[in-house]
């Protein structure tokens, strides 16, 4: 999901633009939140007016679907709000209306916004991965330790869609009055989020509205986060979701980026010599930020810093092994 970053934003502050693609039919508004320009894939806020009608079809794309407001009848069922749908590419959905009108939030994940007409799906749609729920009423909300380490408890998920190949997850998460986190993170994944109800507030860019969105890239710093009335969101990941916790407001993508690599030293230093020795004898983990940044206070010992000053070798993991090679 390679799109820019979108942050903060939101999208009662932009105007409604009509549909205009093919199949789609008269009636359908959208607000464009984040778009990759190359595969045309999207997130969208859509509001279908009232009496709005679209014949059965799929799309080219695998798409997502949550009801924010409204009602939307699929077929002879009723989506309420909260209803959320997963659709693989391919996948022929019954005619959808909205005959009182409905918002809703829609996601094509794999190409551009498509309706081709038809009752059957497509002979390589993966049919077996469709999916609806009422995310409000049917599922239970959970801790947010679904990944170690784990955010603060207030944190509430309620998972919707998971990709076992690429662990790329879609989940509700709330945060409960007075929630509050005080450090700072960052992913190996992108993140989007849209707030379905309620404020939430991040320290680089202040409150979150309902309507807030951002679509961010993996590596960028977020946080801290507080909550004061609580809120309820839409979160979406494109792979596995690990949280990076740190203290350094300061640090860049590439800083973070390395430090995700320090970290899998830590973690696997066996995995991480056989990943990236490249025939040297003793591969050196890179540097952890947040373990030799100088920090104040009487616990940081300036004479034990390890310093580099292009002729001494020092190394920042403390771990003794032999060279078989001699350093200027």
């Amino acid at each position: 999901m390679a799109r820019p970053h979108i942050e903060p934003f939101c999208d009662r502050d932009v105007s409604f633009k009509n549909m205009t693609l093919p199949g789609f039919g008269r009636g359908m508004r959208y607000k464009m939140l984040s778009l990759d320009a190359d595969t045309g894939a999207c997130t969208m806020t859509v509001q279908l007016d009232g009496g709005y009608h679209q014949p059965p079809g799929f799309s080219w794309s695998e798409l997502e679907l949550i009801v924010v407001e409204g009602e939307v009848h699929l077929g002879e069922r009723v989506l309420r709000k909260g209803h959320y749908l997963y659709a693989p590419a391919g996948y022929a959905l019954p005619a959808l209306s909205a005959p009182q009108g409905a918002l809703v939030l829609l996601m094509y994940n794999t190409g551009e916004p498509s309706h081709v007409e038809s009752d059957q799906h497509h002979a390589e749609a993966q049919a077996q991965l469709y999916h609806d729920v009422d995310a409000y009423m049917d599922l239970a909300w959970a801790p947010g330790n679904v990944t170690r380490p784990s955010v603060a408890s207030g944190c509430l998920i309620k998972l919707l869609n998971y990709n076992p190949i690429s662990h790329a997850m879609t989940f509700l998460y709330c945060m409960t009055p007075a929630f509050y986190q005080d450090n700072i993170s960052y992913h190996d994944c992108a993140e989007e989020s849209y707030h379905l109800w309620g404020t939430s507030w991040m320290m680089q860019f202040g409150d979150v509205p309902t309507g807030g969105y951002f679509w961010r890239p993996a590596y960028i710093n977020h946080g801290a986060f507080a909550s004061q009335y609580g809120c309820i969101a839409l979160g979406r990941v494109d792979s596995k979701l690990f949280n990076h916790f740190h203290y350094n407001p300061w640090s860049t993508p590439v800083e973070n980026q390395q430090r995700s690599a320090a970290r899998v030293y830590q973690r696997d230093p066996l995995l991480y010599r056989w990943m990236v020795s490249h025939s040297h004898n003793h591969p050196h983990g890179p540097e952890d930020f947040e373990q030799t940044q100088a920090v104040r206070g009487e616990g940081y010992d300036h004479d034990q810093a390890s310093v580099s000053d292009g002729k001494e070798h020092s190394h920042w993991h403390r771990h003794e092994h032999v060279h078989d090679h001699e350093h200027d």
